[in-house]
């Protein structure tokens, strides 16, 4: 990756969408981030106008999760699923069904720490080639970028809060 500042989607297969993007903070800072409510409401909203109303997280194997976004205009959407995997601060593998999707998608996130920079990749792996075209059409990176900006700005905030409490 040329740019930490971007985020990089690939289709390594033809059942897979994989967001790589890499931020300025430790490890346990993004997992924290990706874990707790608090912190899911602040950052996890797509484009601008949506807010998060339902976040439910999963934080063992076993526990379903269950978010739920609304706009302006009120529009709803949903997603939930169960973990399959939950190793923190490296590894969390849940299964996603999106509201209005065909089918189940499995869902694997992946965190490496490096020089005090973490990269974040998740992969999703769908029913067949046609949900994840369906899924690529339905211009959903550019709801992730939003996401993650916010998460990069989030970030260095609760470095400061961690070193002073």
């Amino acid at each position: 990756m040329s740019n930490p500042e971007t985020l990089q989607v690939t289709t390594p297969s033809d059942r897979e969408i994989r967001m790589t993007r890499v931020f300025d903070a430790p490890r346990r800072l993004v997992f924290k981030a990706y874990n707790e409510p608090e912190l899911l409401k602040r950052w996890l909203l797509g484009p601008p106008g949506w807010e998060m109303v339902v976040c439910d997280v999963a934080l063992k194997v076993g526990d379903r999760y269950r978010y739920e976004w609304r706009n302006t205009s009120g529009k709803q959407f949903g997603t939930g699923g169960v973990c399959r995997e939950f190793a923190p601060p490296e590894r969390v593998v849940c299964t996603e069904m999106m509201d209005g999707y065909p089918s189940e998608s499995l869902v694997t996130t992946v965190l490496t720490e490096e020089g005090g920079k973490t990269t974040l990749t998740t992969t999703m792996l769908y029913e067949s080639k046609e949900v994840r075209d369906m899924v690529l059409k339905t211009g959903m990176e550019r709801g992730v970028a939003a996401s993650y900006d916010r998460l990069a700005e989030l970030l260095p905030t609760m470095e400061k809060n961690t070193i002073q409490s």
